[in-house]
């Protein structure tokens, strides 16, 4: 070792200066910074590195580690005179072969830089690659709130099938591949998606007047088309309907007949393969209007209904996917370099694309079975559903809970059926024949959620942790029973509609060559199409449909008038006295029918005479202002709403059955929730008509509940305003509504059960 230090040291001073000897001896080592080193690392700038230098720190480190190895490498290749022995001395070598490391640094510059340009290449690459929610979009999802595998210890996400259903990393499969309707300049999906607007449009919608026209079809009766867009373009439904005509995406034509089997009779079966109202509704959603259909009611219709926004969403969603894998296929199979990244376009800022809102996880369970039977249909092959057990035990119910002795009306029944959890949410994805249940949200296709479900993940104002990105490129909205959200808290649909189609917050992996140009202009909400189906004709939903639906295509709303109230199925021979009170403005009503209470009602049903009234109240704010005005009074009242312990129900039944309370306050949310026959009324009090027409008549003929032959002494009383139209025509009928709010007169008396 000494002599080689020795030989090695001599060799190293017969090439130094004297002022480098004199360093040498005075440190033990050379100068870091000599002229003939110094000049040829002036001739490399690798000012290179700078020019990228949006890539991270942790980028660049890995790309210099590998360049100073092949560069020791390289030096160590150069060496001619080292033996074994003396490669056991790294710090002697390093310093005998300074210069042979520059002249290498030299040599391989050019090697080095091309090293860099690729590395740069494929950082530039990686993004195309990437999957539009991969694993770490999964992981950020677990750290979200509410809705998240970690934000409740019960909540699943699958993360095992991320890149089997990821749209990027998959291509179009010749033998399902068949893209010909996608193809057909006649398919209404791409006429949609691929309609583009004008700056000058966008603008005009905020001035233009809404223009309106009236039709009536043969099912729906009375349609108003509306749009702010300049033109307005109305038509009729066909007399016959050809299923290739309707641009079906594959495999539905023939899945579908066998799927909508139980609602197609004998003749019908063979004729056409949807119902008459199947037909016309389908043919408003494929023309990818906004619709508003307020006779859907679970006793009757709503699985019908359900039935066909199914198609409709599965038609979607097919030929949405299948359009971006067929491009992938096409930048597959193309040239680097040819072509227009514009012709590529075909997604949004995130992936999913359908939200669909229900109210219980009966309702979801039901959605999710309709879409394993559209894909799977008549097959022999079966499709993959992943965790479809899981799905079934969360959602599912089990008949044995639900006790054999309760008795309640149809409608009430057919409502509350299986799990009634309202607080869920689900993302599915769906890849051709596949689907993946329990997909995090920024890798699923559609989002099946309850508003409150919703409500805890979207968060509110000032919140740390909440998340709405995944509804920034949502292409088509259903909220199904619309009328149960006014329940349950219509908050929660007003929460969810302000944040709509906002533009992310985050990339979230997103290519954005291939997002669509109307999506990156923040125009998402004028291509989205709303679907609101309900039992009722409501302010507060005609509100939401006026206000969010935007569509460029228009609006369709269903106007059909009741001829007759639900007045006409009260059986007890009962007086029925209507009190119009005056109201300045809608802000106004809510004081205006309190004082008009309080001062002209209340004072009548103070008498002990008046005793066993029952108020019905249908909203919550109005209870608790009642209740404190009675308890500030001292009335003798007891009260029952949606929050009372049954402890507190059962005593205040009992109180007002024996007399020993005068007056019971109750609210419309219990009885839409428990359907208790209350007993011992003899006198009603509406403070407001009731949201549901029939609960008109449920609780007018409570009276016959207990009959002690005091039936001439029984009395209802109605308030409502110029502004309870809807309500009042649902109650008494359109004809009888109309003369009575242009009437002078402010008291109105109808007579039931006459004999």
């Amino acid at each position: 070792m000494g002599k080689r230090g020795s030989r090695s040291q001599s060799q190293l001073l017969n090439t130094l200066t004297k002022k480098q000897k004199k360093h040498f001896r005075d440190f033990g080592e050379e100068h870091p910074f000599y002229d003939r080193v110094s000049r040829k690392e002036a001739k490399p700038q690798i000012c290179q590195l700078s020019e990228s230098s949006d890539s991270s720190d942790s980028e660049s480190e890995s790309e210099s580690e590998p360049e100073q190895v092949s560069g020791y490498h390289k030096l160590l290749a150069t060496l001619k005179n080292v033996s074994e022995e003396e490669e056991e001395d790294e710090e002697e070598e390093e310093e005998d072969s300074i210069v042979d490391d520059a002249e290498m640094n030299d040599e391989g510059g050019g090697s080095d830089v091309s090293v860099e340009e690729e590395m740069a290449a494929e950082a530039t690459e990686s993004p195309e690659n990437v999957p539009l929610s991969a694993d770490p979009e999964g992981k950020e999802d677990g750290e979200r709130p509410p809705g998240t595998s970690q934000a409740s210890p019960e909540e699943f996400t699958d993360a095992k099938h991320e890149s089997l259903f990821s749209l990027e990393t998959n291509f179009l499969e010749e033998e399902s591949g068949d893209n010909s309707s996608l193809k057909a300049s006649q398919d209404p999906f791409l006429q949609h998606v691929n309609k583009e607007l004008k700056e000058k449009e966008i603008q005009a919608v905020a001035t233009n007047p809404k223009t309106t026209h009236e039709l009536k079809w043969p099912i729906l009766g009375q349609l108003v088309f509306s749009s702010k867009f300049q033109k307005l373009e109305t038509f009729k439904p066909p007399k016959d309907i050809d299923l290739k005509s309707l641009h079906l995406q594959k495999p539905l034509e023939s899945t579908w007949t066998k799927t909508n089997s139980p609602f197609l009779s004998g003749p019908q079966k063979s004729s056409s393969p949807f119902t008459p109202l199947q037909k016309e509704l389908f043919l408003i959603m494929n023309s990818y209007r906004d619709l508003f259909y307020p006779e859907s009611t679970a006793l009757k219709n709503g699985e019908e209904i359900r039935h066909v926004y199914c198609l409709h969403v599965i038609n979607h969603v097919l030929k949405a996917n299948a359009q971006v894998l067929g491009n992938n296929s096409r930048r597959r199979s193309q040239k680097f370099g040819v072509g227009d990244d514009d012709d590529f376009r075909d997604q949004g800022l995130t992936r999913p694309k359908v939200l669909i809102v229900v109210p219980f996880r009966e309702a979801a369970l039901r959605v999710v079975q309709l879409f394993i039977s559209l894909l799977e249909g008549d097959s022999k092959k079966k499709i993959i559903v992943s965790n479809k057990k899981r799905f079934q035990g969360e959602y599912g119910s089990d008949p044995e809970e639900r006790p054999p002795n309760l008795k309640r009306p149809e409608d009430y029944e057919a409502v509350f059926v299986g799990n009634i959890d309202d607080h869920f949410r689900i993302g599915v994805a769906i890849l051709q024949r596949s689907i993946r249940l329990y997909a995090p949200f920024y890798s699923s296709d559609i989002l099946i959620a309850s508003p409150l479900g919703l409500r805890t993940i979207i968060g509110g104002e000032g919140e740390k942790k909440r998340d709405f990105d995944f509804l920034s490129s949502i292409e088509l909205l259903i909220i199904d029973q619309a009328d149960i959200y006014l329940m349950q808290n219509w908050e929660h649909v007003l929460h969810l509609m302000n944040h709509m189609n906002l533009l992310p917050l985050d990339s979230h992996g997103v290519d954005f060559s291939r997002v669509r140009m109307w999506s990156l202009n923040n125009w998402s909400k004028y291509y989205r199409q709303t679907l609101l189906f309900g039992a009722l004709q409501d302010a507060q939903i005609n509100s939401v449909f006026n206000k969010y639906c935007v569509n460029m295509q228009g609006q369709v709303a269903v106007r059909n008038v009741p001829m007759t109230g639900s007045i006409s199925h009260v059986l007890v021979q009962l007086p029925h006295v209507f009190q119009r009170m005056e109201a300045e403005n809608l802000a106004s009503v809510i004081d205006a029918r309190f004082n008009f209470f309080v001062n002209k009602i209340l004072p009548q049903y103070r008498d002990a005479v008046m005793s066993h009234t029952l108020i019905y109240i249908p909203s919550y704010f109005d209870f608790v202002r009642l209740r404190n005005y009675f308890k500030k009074e001292e009335l003798n009242f007891t009260h029952i709403c949606e929050y009372t312990q049954k402890s507190g129900v059962s005593r205040a039944r009992h109180f007002f059955l024996q007399g020993e309370k005068q007056f019971l306050l109750f609210t419309e949310r219990f009885h839409f929730y428990k359907r208790y026959t209350i007993k011992g009324i003899r006198n009603l009090i509406f403070y407001e008509l009731p949201t549901y027409p029939h609960f008109y008549s449920e609780i007018c003929n409570m009276l016959r509940a207990t009959n002690r032959g005091e039936e001439a002494t029984w009395t209802c009383t109605v308030l409502y305003s110029k502004y309870d139209a809807q309500r009042l025509a649902a109650v008494v009928g359109v004809e009888r509504a109309a003369q009575m709010l242009q009437s002078k007169k402010n008291v109105h008396l109808f007579i039931t059960g006459e004999k």
